[in-house]
C-alpha cells in the first residue's frame, strides 16, 4: 500500500530528538525520502540509520541553523541529493529557561531568538525557491504558548506567536505560487522539556501544565507527527495559513480541568514508532530554573 508521502522529498529541522525524531520516523514510513538536520552533537545520525535499517531513505546535515551561510547550505545539500524539494519542516527550537521575565537572562533570551525564529526565517526563505518549482510546502513548529503566552519563559511564547504570524504571511504570499504554509502547535509533550529531571521545569510549573490541559496528560511526540504527516500530504492541498492546535486542549482550558480527568484516561496512548531519542535534547546543564 502506497504511503501518502510517496515520491516526496521532506528536509526536517531538529530531527535527532524528540517531536523531531517521530516526524522523521513517520514522514519516511509514509514514503518520504529525508534529509534531517539538527546541531552537531544531536543524534540525527542514529535517526537517520534506525530509518535506513526499516527500508527507509535517511541523510543528514549537521550544522547551525540560525547561521544563514549554513542554512544555504542545509537546502542546497537537499537539492543536491535528491534533486527536488517537497516539504519544509522547521521544527527545530529550544525551551532553555524557567524565570519570571525580570529574571530571565540575555543570554538565553538571545539564543531563543535564533534557534526559534532566526532559523525559521532563513530556512524558509532559501528553501521558497525550490518549494515554488514543486508547489510545495512549509510547516513550522508553533505552540499554545504562541496563542497564551507562557508565563516563566515569556520570550518562548514570543517566539512561538512570531511564528503563527509569519507562516499565515507565507501562506498569504506564496499561494500564488502554489507553496502552502501551516504552523503545528502542540500543547505540553512528553519529551525532556517537560519533566523537570531533564528539562527547566521545576516541580509547580510541570504540575500546572499538565493540570492546565483538558486532557490531563501530555501528548506524544507520534501524535504530534501524525499531525504533521496530514498537513505534509496531498490530502491537505486545501489547507494553508492554519494554526493546527494538538494541545491536549490547553488553549481552551480554565482552572486545572486536568486535575478532574479519571487516572485511567490519563494515560498516555501505544506507539507504533520505534523511538529511542524522545526525552534527549536538553543537558542538565542547559536547564535553568529560577521559580
Amino acid at each position: 500500500m502506497a504511503g501518502r508521502l510517496d515520491g516526496k522529498i521532506a528536509l526536517i529541522t531538529g530531527a535527532g530528538t524528540g517531536i523531531g525524531e517521530a516526524i522523521a520516523h513517520k514522514f519516511a514510513g509514509e514514503g518520504a525520502r529525508l534529509l534531517l538536520a539538527g546541531l552537531p552533537g544531536d543524534p540525527i545520525d542514529d535517526v537517520a540509520a534506525a530509518i535506513r535499517d526499516k527500508g527507509g531513505e535517511a541523510e543528514t546535515f549537521p550544522g547551525d541553523l540560525g547561521d544563514h551561510g549554513v542554512a544555504e547550505t542545509c537546502v542546497a545539500e537537499a537539492i543536491k541529493r535528491y534533486d527536488r524539494l517537497d516539504i519544509l519542516i522547521n521544527n527545530a527550537g529550544v525551551f532553555l529557561e524557567a524565570a519570571e521575565c525580570q529574571d530571565y537572562s540575555v543570554k538565553n533570551f538571545d539564543r531563543t531568538i535564533t534557534d526559534n525564529v532566526r532559523s525559521v526565517f532563513l530556512m524558509t526563505k532559501c528553501a521558497l525557491p525550490h518549494l515554488q518549482e514543486t508547489h510545495g510546502v512549509v510547516i513550522s513548529a508553533g505552540s499554545e504558548a504562541g496563542e497564551v503566552g507562557e508565563a516563566n519563559n515569556t520570550p518562548y511564547g514570543g517566539t512561538k506567536g512570531f511564528v503563527h504570524a509569519f507562516m499565515r504571511g507565507v501562506a498569504f504570499e506564496q499561494g500564488k505560487y502554489g507553496v502552502r504554509a501551516n504552523c503545528v502547535c502542540p500543547g505540553p509533550v512528553d519529551t525532556a522539556w517537560t519533566h523537570t529531571d531533564t528539562g527547566p521545569m521545576n516541580d509547580q510549573m510541570e504540575k500546572m501544565t499538565l493540570a492546565g490541559t483538558v486532557l490531563g496528560r501530555r501528548g506524544t511526540p507520534e501524535e504530534i507527527a501524525n499531525v504533521y504527516a496530514f498537513i505534509a500530504s496531498d490530502e491537505a492541498s486545501n489547507v494553508t495559513g492554519a494554526l493546527w492546535y494538538v494541545d491536549g486542549g490547553t488553549t481552551i482550558a480554565k482552572g486545572g480541568p486536568g486535575q478532574m480527568v479519571p487516572d485511567e484516561l490519563k494515560a498516555e496512548p501505544e506507539t507504533d514508532l520505534d523511538l529511542e531519542h524522545s526525552r534527549d535534547g536538553m543537558k542538565g546543564k542547559d536547564a535553568v530554573s529560577k521559580i
